[in-house]
């Protein structure tokens, strides 16, 4: 039931923040967008018609042909966000935030518009158009959401051109940019972290010092090497990126011939990290 209302809260926040992204910076600036929503912007400025109407509209055709592709979940969701996007579109039509410079409305328009997609499909849903496609290739395909995303709401962009012209185009494809890194930041976590692989002679030592010093457990892999064929174990390492500096202090005073890789980790969860060790 918590997880239920969570879910919709996200469906409904993520709703208002993209219509916010769309018509106090993206509108104001003549800039464009991908997907649907792109098409009814264009409609906006060559028309005036309500993109809250057009973009109800043209998302409804969309999932009348495509929700026997998409879950039901899914789909419900997306009818949850359509609506409440259509709305938000609406409603807040006409408004506009007081940037003069048009650089600031694309990065603003893309912070806005990401946040609002990630929020939507983390919650399990879909703000239409373009997304509802990625969902789709994402499923079928194994396409990444994001990148899905990009390429059909490219093929809109690259339309408007004949309306907004070269440079709005142009910071459009900036602001579709920065939504999409914003949107892959909000579906695979804000919380990085750094994992480092040793090899080492002495891994045995180097654990027990990480487990003494820093509070952190360390997986040892035994492996073989391919040209030496000898068999030494090797350390897995998930930390903090603030501990990275006392994690190298630890493994040069033990060995100063480990070898050491140090990855980026995108989001983690489980003992240790989203809830204390037991």
């Amino acid at each position: 039931m918590i997880s239920t209302i969570k879910e919709y809260s996200m469906l409904i926040i993520g709703s208002f923040f993209f219509a916010i992204g769309v018509n106090l910076f993206a509108i104001p600036n003549e800039l464009g967008e991908g997907g649907v929503t792109g098409i009814s912007m264009l409609l906006y400025y060559v028309l005036a018609w309500s993109p809250g109407i057009t973009n109800f509209v043209m998302n409804g055709i969309l999932l009348i042909f495509g929700y026997r592709l998409l879950s039901k979940r899914v789909t419900y969701y997306s009818i949850i966000s359509i609506v409440f996007t259509s709305v938000f579109l609406h409603v807040t039509e006409g408004m506009a935030a007081p940037v003069d410079e048009v650089i600031l409305g694309t990065v603003f328009a893309g912070v806005f518009i990401g946040i609002g997609l990630g929020l939507v499909l983390r919650a399990g849903g879909t703000t239409g158009g373009s997304a509802i496609l990625a969902r789709m290739t994402q499923k079928y395909f194994g396409w990444s959401v994001s990148s899905s995303m990009m390429l059909f709401d490219m093929i809109v962009v690259l339309s408007s051109y004949f309306v907004i012209g070269a440079a709005n185009t142009m910071y459009t494809v900036i602001s579709i940019y920065i939504s999409t890194k914003v949107l892959d930041y909000i579906l695979e976590g804000f919380d990085t972290r750094k994992a480092a692989t040793i090899i080492s002679d002495h891994a045995d030592e180097v654990a027990a010092k990480v487990n003494a010093d820093m509070d952190r457990g360390a997986t040892v892999i035994s492996a073989r090497g391919s040209y030496t064929q000898e068999s030494r174990d090797i350390l897995y390492i998930v930390i903090n990126k603030q501990e990275l500096f006392q994690l190298k202090k630890i493994v040069h005073s033990i060995d100063d011939k480990a070898f050491v890789v140090i990855h980026d980790v995108r989001d983690v969860f489980g003992e240790g990290f989203t809830f204390p060790k037991t």
